[in-house]
């Protein structure tokens, strides 16, 4: 106990993912230490949730320079019972198999995340995707402008399987009202901002939905609430506007 508390104190917030999946995909991270935030992004030509999941998490860790007490908030529990559940350490003393005729996917990121974590003293906390946890959703906003980047990078060791190839080559049906909604808004721009009912998801350009959240005495704890949201029907993404936003003391459960 000594030894964490001699220690920084770092929390590392995550999300990634392919659209489709498998497909272009990415991750966006927060590092808070402190009164010090730090954000990053990145995108990939072609990859998977998991692998995002697992390579935001990685990447952050990397970038701590000492030994440091890190909470990691991510809403992937494929990630986190992978080192908790003892999953990874099993298939690496295994030599990657996870059963006796099966390989171990993602077999390259459990190594690093495995040694990576090693360095540190290491909580994971799972969070609920796209339930109003604010580092999530903004790590989940992150992921979509990564999209803009230059710097694409290639997924080497990213090998499809035959079911992903499968996927590859009959991609998910697009919304049957894409083509009219590309007309309506001229081009496509993950920066394009939701701000009412209708308007196309950054994701998968369906029309998004106005909802109202239950809020409950776990709110009152916060300094804001939203008063309602959007929400994409198709890949379930949340949007928050600033326009719903006000102050928790203006709310009567």
């Amino acid at each position: 106990m000594t030894e964490i508390q001699n220690i920084p104190k770092v929390e590392l917030y995550s999300d990634g993912w392919a659209n489709p999946n498998p497909g272009p995909g990415g991750y966006g991270i927060i590092l808070c230490c402190q009164w010090v935030q730090k954000e990053f992004m990145q995108w990939y030509t072609l990859t998977t949730n998991n692998r995002m999941e697992l390579s935001g998490v990685i990447t952050w860790l990397s970038k701590l320079t000492k030994k440091s007490n890190v909470h990691i908030y991510t809403d992937s529990q494929y990630t986190i019972n992978g080192i908790q559940k003892g999953w990874a350490k099993k298939w690496k003393a295994n030599n990657w198999m996870r059963t006796k005729n099966d390989k171990a996917v993602n077999a390259d990121l459990w190594e690093k995340l495995l040694d990576v974590v090693e360095k540190h003293q290491v909580t994971f906390h799972w969070v609920k995707g796209h339930n109003w946890h604010e580092q999530n959703e903004r790590c989940d906003e992150l992921a979509t402008l990564a999209m803009k980047q230059e710097n694409l990078i290639k997924d080497e060791w990213f090998i499809p399987s035959e079911k992903d190839l499968d996927k590859l080559n009959n991609p998910v049906k697009i919304p049957e009202n894409t083509e009219k909604i590309l007309k309506v808004i001229g081009k496509w721009d993950p920066n394009m901002k939701v701000k009412k009912e209708g308007d196309p998801c950054k994701k998968c350009l369906t029309p998004v939905e106005k909802k109202i959240p239950k809020h409950t005495k776990k709110t009152l704890l916060k300094k804001f609430y939203y008063r309602y949201y959007f929400n994409c029907p198709n890949c379930k993404t949340n949007y928050m506007t600033d326009e719903a936003k006000d102050d928790v003391k203006n709310l009567k459960l």
